[in-house]
């Protein structure tokens, strides 16, 4: 599958997050967290049926502390004290803290043009979030920035080290660390549902397979093909499913200024796809070790 096709599809699938977490499972989020993380990431695992080289035991802690463990504890938090569609749409930040972090990681600078497209996506942001007429929580939009912040620098290092085995084994070691630092917090701190109904059941299962397992496994395809920065503005596509989805499940309608700033981020993207193709510049080629080449021969810096 093409690379940037894969990420695209994998933030289309972030987006039903919100109104399924919102309708359909218990309001607590490192509980549900977990159960996403390990429920995702177990049935991977038994597919795959691969251990990681001991040489990669600590990477695959950081990795899945990033892209899972605080992702979805952080996400949660967002998406059970906000409006679906505005805590999506926090998350279309997500592709200007990657240029950020990229340029001093990767050692990579983005163009003016990239530059440009972000900060437009951001103004986008900003009019949702800030002018959108509804009750903002600042607990709910502080997890929100923790977890854009959370997967971008992941999906950095996903880059950056490449993968020591095949991609579903990669994506369910990620997946069952996270979840396991989760299932000890919701614990530490008892955030436990008292009960679960079977609207709960449903909400975790389709939660764990599709807006997960099958999800991340699309995004890190994306990245390893095209790169961190090439496939962040990707983000942008969640809120736009996120503000579908509350309309017609959640009767949410959003005011003038919430749809200016949703095309405005949409805008945003189609800018940055179509003007500047080659979205960074290589201040250095960035080397690929000899694993890397074999797993995936690929440039180094996306387009």
């Amino acid at each position: 599958m093409n690379p940037k096709l894969a990420a695209a599809l994998a933030t289309i699938l972030w987006g039903f997050t919100y109104i399924v977490s919102s309708n359909m499972l218990p309001h607590n989020p490192v509980f549900i967290g977990a159960i996403r993380a390990l429920g995702g990431g177990i049935p991977l695992l038994l597919f795959a049926r691969t251990m990681l080289p001991r040489a990669w035991w600590w990477k695959i802690v950081v990795l899945g502390t990033l892209n899972a463990g605080l992702f979805f504890g952080l996400i949660f938090v967002a998406a059970l004290r906000l409006p679906g569609g505005v805590a999506a749409t926090i998350q279309a930040l997500g592709p200007l803290f990657t240029i950020l972090l990229a340029w001093p990681l990767m050692h990579v600078i983005p163009t003016g043009h990239k530059i440009f497209s972000v900060l437009l996506g951001a103004v986008g942001v900003s009019l949702v979030v800030l002018r959108g007429g509804v009750q903002m929580d600042m607990i709910g939009v502080l997890a929100g920035l923790g977890a854009a912040l959370s997967v971008a620098l992941g999906g950095i290092y996903v880059h950056k080290w490449g993968r020591p085995c095949s991609l579903l084994a990669f994506t369910g070691w990620q997946l069952v660390v996270g979840g396991v630092e989760l299932a000890i917090l919701a614990v530490i701190f008892q955030d436990i549902p008292s009960s679960i109904s079977l609207v709960n059941v449903t909400g975790f299962v389709v939660m764990a397979l599709f807006l997960t397992a099958l999800a991340f496994a699309l995004w890190f395809r994306g990245i390893e093909g095209a790169g961190p920065s090439a496939v962040a503005p990707f983000f942008l596509l969640a809120p736009v499913t996120a503000f579908i989805m509350d309309a017609t499940f959640n009767n949410m309608v959003p005011s003038w200024l919430q749809l200016g700033g949703i095309m405005l981020v949409l805008g945003s993207l189609l800018y940055g796809q179509l003007v500047d193709r080659r979205s960074f510049r290589p201040a250095h080629h960035h080397k690929i070790n000899a694993a890397d080449k074999k797993a995936e021969k690929q440039p180094e810096v996306a387009e």
